[in-house]
């Protein structure tokens, strides 16, 4: 029986391991430095150390803390283990901010609690790894058949022997063609593919591994031959090598498909970014009526209309949706979009942005020539314009951050790498929004950033992106 690589946090167990005893330890030290007991003796504070266990877990596993914790540099891991730190105690303190007992418990403890394990913790990563890649205990090692065409032997071979860490033996080679190689990379050609069943039969092999075109009936008819021997299989496609994609195995009506995508979320991440939606999206949503009901008499008297403003715009993967804004421009404003098109300052038309718009309520170029600004200016400079589109984070049409929600006529002229801006909802706010806003002029830019943040998305980046979006809305920077 094949025995399959753990996937995900589950691989890293060992380390979850290791960091749930040491921080279990730092607590019950800090706990006998302060009062000379155990730590679970007493009712409260053993709930303060099941809170801890169980909040290490959450934050492994939500966070993905381990994520690629084998190949992390010092400082890389000093950044990756500070912040699995900060959101252990950020869940201690909703804890005791919830539950108002805040008061009970000693913060000596808790502070050196939390020194302790950012030491001790740091060390003992540091000193497994070291472990793991000089004593290679972290996976049983098999005998591994290299199928392969000989014009791409070489090339395989050299990347099959440079993973230090694969716990497989290269023990030969077959080529596909008829072949004078003797060896490839010193790995000897053990058999030619005719006889490669027999070979796999009588040799010591514990798997196959196959590049060469499935098309090819000597191929199917090994892997069928490996199949009735109960000798797993390690069939490489080509495409699942393509750099800036995630890939991953999936059944889709009954049939297991290997899939790739620029990034997937996973069921319990797709479940806590809808759930923060909907907090959200009901602050915002009330937050929305309180300032149309302030800005929208003053909208109505300079410009008479509705106060809200809906458009057409284009979702996620290309869904045509109606987002909803305040109102900040004149009713013919879209009409007056083509006159004003030469002042656009994105130049491919990709977007459209002007320095100072006609077409924004109260802006008037007076007969001297001074540009005066009105009650669109502001609510367009403060980005008030922008809170209604909660209603749309609500009914799940958009997610409070994401990509910006083209128009109709922009959407049109999307080449097929725009399109990658696509693949998530779109947001109230984003990585663009944050990165300068209407200062950036060049659309490339902006699909980039946007490209970028589907590409490393987590709920982390998310949070991030809302603290900068703050400081943005305070500064008023890149808004028009």
């Amino acid at each position: 029986m094949y025995k399959r690589n753990a996937q995900g946090w589950s691989k890293h167990i060992d380390f979850m391991l290791l960091d749930i005893i040491v921080l279990q330890l730092s607590y019950i030290l800090a706990f006998y430095l302060r009062l000379h007991e155990w730590a679970y003796s007493m009712h409260e504070y053993k709930n303060l150390g099941i809170l801890l266990f169980l909040a290490d877990i959450v934050v492994i596993i939500v966070n993905n803390s381990l994520h690629d914790v084998i190949k992390r540099g010092y400082l890389r891991e000093i950044f990756e283990f500070a912040k699995h730190i900060v959101y252990v105690l950020v869940i201690v303190l909703i804890y005791f901010f919830s539950s108002q007992s805040g008061d009970f418990y000693s913060r000596y403890i808790l502070g050196f609690t939390f020194v302790f394990y950012a030491l001790a913790g740091y060390c003992v990563r540091i000193v497994w790894k070291w472990i793991l890649r000089h004593a290679r205990l972290r996976r049983v090692h098999n005998n591994m058949l290299v199928v392969v065409s000989e014009a791409n032997a070489d090339a395989i071979l050299s990347r099959l022997l440079s993973d230090k860490q694969a716990g497989y033996s290269i023990v030969g080679v077959v080529i596909v063609e008829s072949t004078n190689l003797k060896s490839v990379r010193g790995v000897p050609v053990v058999s030619d593919m005719k006889n490669a069943a027999q070979y796999i039969a009588k040799e010591w092999v514990d798997s196959v591994y196959i590049d060469a075109p499935i098309n090819d009936k000597k191929v199917v008819k090994l892997m069928d031959s490996c199949a009735i021997m109960a000798v797993p299989t390690h069939y490489h496609v080509p495409y699942m090598t393509r750099a800036g994609v995630k890939r991953f195995s999936e059944k889709i009506g009954g049939t297991t498909v290997l899939t790739t995508a620029i990034n997937y979320a996973t069921p319990v991440q797709t479940l806590l970014k809808r759930i923060f939606d909907i907090f959200a999206g009901i602050v915002g949503s009330i937050a929305a009526l309180i300032i149309m009901a302030i800005v929208g008499p003053i909208i109505k008297a300079q410009s008479p209309g509705p106060i809200l403003f809906k458009q057409e715009r284009i979702g996620k993967n290309g869904k045509h949706i109606h987002i909803y804004k305040i109102r900040s421009m004149r009713m013919d404003a879209e009409d007056l979009k083509q006159e004003l098109m030469e002042q656009n300052r994105v130049k491919d038309g990709m977007m459209f942005k002007m320095d100072f718009d006609p077409r924004i309520i109260g802006n008037k170029v007076l007969p001297d020539g001074t540009k005066k600004t009105g009650i669109g200016e502001f609510i367009r400079k403060t980005s008030l314009d922008e809170f209604p589109q909660f209603f749309n984070v609500l009914m799940g049409e958009m997610s409070t951050v994401g990509t910006r929600p083209p128009t109709i006529d922009e959407y049109e002229k999307y080449h097929f790498h725009h399109r990658a801006r696509m693949a998530v909802k779109p947001g109230i706010t984003g990585m663009w929004q944050v990165s300068g806003r209407s200062e950036i002029t060049d659309f490339e830019e902006v699909v980039k950033l946007d490209t970028e943040y589907i590409a490393n998305w987590s709920l982390t980046l998310d949070l991030k992106i809302l603290f900068k979006t703050i400081g943005v809305l305070f500064t008023g920077k890149g808004a028009m």
